[in-house]
């Protein structure tokens, strides 16, 4: 199953308002992990950048200038290209569902619909209730490194949130389907080949184990295994 991640650095808190988006990241992620497939872009706003903004991303328009950012309506294909029909993922994904309907707005192209909305925030809140879950707040609870954000940055908050979202949806544990139809199960993995296929290997269980084991579970309440 193929999803998008993506995030987004503005001129300000509201489209509405006339503020613009400066920046586009995404990233794409094959059952909920990522790949090496990503998209970004930096984007001319044909406005000002307000000081405060700024010192969130550490972007200004004379850096954006220098930079060859294009405008909105010159990378609008691409990116509508790269996220496809596919589900949306985003950290308070309302806000930047928000900034990119303004944007396509502006062009008279169709809004992104909210079912493909998928919000980590509320993700996070669900499982964390009560405690901090910002991006730092939840990459410091997973002990993932965030010594490159010294300053908001869309692609390397989308690297960032990829990991985050990997431990909300325990995508470490994907593959491991009972089925006997396990192709939707299946995820990029690593084959390590340097020494040959490995023959599978017969555990013995000694008789002593089996009756240790019998005796555990003599001692569990309604155990499932004796059903």
């Amino acid at each position: 199953m193929r999803s998008v991640l993506f995030d987004t650095e503005t001129t300000g808190l509201d489209p509405l308002t006339g503020d613009r988006v400066i920046e586009f990241a995404a990233i794409e992620l094959i059952n909920d992990l990522p790949t090496d497939q990503y998209f970004h872009v930096l984007i001319h706003p044909q406005r000002d950048i307000p000081p405060e903004a700024s010192r969130v991303h550490g972007l200004t328009l004379v850096d954006l200038e220098a930079r060859g950012a294009k405008l909105f309506a010159e990378v609008a294909e691409s990116i509508l290209a790269f996220i496809g029909d596919d589900p949306l993922v985003a950290h308070n994904a309302p806000f930047d569902f928000g900034f990119m309907n303004a944007e396509f707005a502006r062009m008279g192209k169709p809004s992104l619909a909210p079912a493909r909305m998928i919000d980590t925030l509320q993700m996070a809140k669900a499982r964390f209730p009560g405690m901090p879950n910002s991006l730092d707040a939840l990459c410091r609870r997973f002990e993932i490194d965030l010594s490159q954000r010294t300053s908001h940055n869309a692609l390397l908050d989308c690297k960032l949130l990829a990991q985050v979202y990997v431990e909300l949806t325990g995508g470490r544990q994907r593959g491991l389907g009972l089925s006997d139809d396990d192709s939707q199960n299946q995820l990029p993995v690593a084959h390590y080949t340097a020494s040959g296929p490995r023959t599978p290997r017969l555990i013995a269980v000694s008789e002593a184990d089996r009756a240790r084991h019998a005796g555990f579970v003599a001692r569990l309440k309604e155990p499932v295994w004796t059903a």
